[in-house]
């Protein structure tokens, strides 16, 4: 009966890849933030006891707080320890999803070892009020659609993140992660598009982006972030390279050793810190 449930969850999953993958492409690759979910954050928390409900309304107010002002270089600043401390007491609500659910129970209570999706939502007003103590703002005018093109090298490997490309699967997936956790929406290039206008992977970097935004801007595309990922195996991670022109300016940053995951967010964050007016990306520290 195990296995079967176990053949079951799996068969979900491939189908809401696949789900997800159709949706892309027919819409382009286009993947929107709604404007109620920006005081809304998520993180994993293992059972549903205080102590750790309490340290994941810490995370997950940090969280909100990059979202709103769209100032990434808030990850980790001392000046939140204050506010996470008692962010109990700016939440509105929050909910728990057991990522575990309909799977046998392992521990003796049930619930003690189980990791949960706990989902929390911010009062707005209290959470424009930190900002403006921090110096900040909320990031309340339209937020440009994203078009984003990434180039993945590993060894002989060579191409670029498109919405419908098998071989992207996983980058999708990050890169969805990373522009929800920044209030960002975005659409990715078709492979056919790439090919019609001639982009390859290897010259991405050189193209210039009023063809890139060319691309994507059927699907709505307003500005382009562009991306080169490389594998390094001496530092067992990937060295990055982002670049993004907007207000007449060219703007670059990279960060090395890091998964693609964090790269992606560290694409994604330096794009609304941009957008958002909150500075060069490329200068921070």
């Amino acid at each position: 009966m195990a296995a079967l449930l176990e053949t079951k969850r799996n068969l979900i999953a491939t189908l809401a890849r696949v789900l997800l993958a159709a949706a892309l492409i027919c819409c382009g690759g286009a993947v929107a933030a709604a404007d109620d979910s920006l005081y809304r954050a998520q993180t994993v928390v293992t059972g549903q006891g205080e102590p750790n409900r309490i340290i994941g309304f810490g995370a997950c107010l940090e969280d909100v707080l990059i979202k709103v002002s769209g100032q990434p270089m808030l990850v980790g600043d001392r000046r939140l320890a204050t506010y996470k401390s008692k962010a109990k007491e700016f939440v509105s609500g929050f909910d728990y999803h057991d990522q575990y659910a309909g799977k046998p129970h392992h521990d003796e209570q049930g619930t003690r070892d189980r990791p949960y999706d706990l989902t929390v939502d911010f009062d707005d007003k209290k959470i424009d009020g930190i900002l403006g103590k921090l110096g900040l703002k909320p990031w309340r005018s339209q937020r440009p659609v994203l078009g984003v093109f990434t180039e993945m090298q590993h060894g002989p490997k060579d191409y670029v993140v498109t919405a419908d490309g098998t071989q992207s699967d996983l980058q999708r997936d990050a890169l969805a992660a990373a522009a929800g956790k920044r209030g960002i929406r975005f659409v990715l290039p078709s492979a056919a598009a790439l090919t019609s206008a001639n982009v390859t992977a290897a010259g991405l970097l050189k193209v210039p982006p009023a063809k890139l935004t060319s691309i994507v801007a059927a699907q709505g595309g307003e500005a382009t972030l562009v991306g080169r990922l490389v594998w390094d195996d001496k530092d067992l991670g990937w060295a990055t390279q982002w670049q993004m022109a907007w207000g007449g300016k060219d703007y670059k940053w990279q960060v090395r050793g890091v998964t693609f995951d964090e790269a992606f967010r560290r694409g994604v964050g330096g794009a609304a810190q941009l957008l958002s007016g909150n500075g060069d990306p490329g200068r921070s520290k």
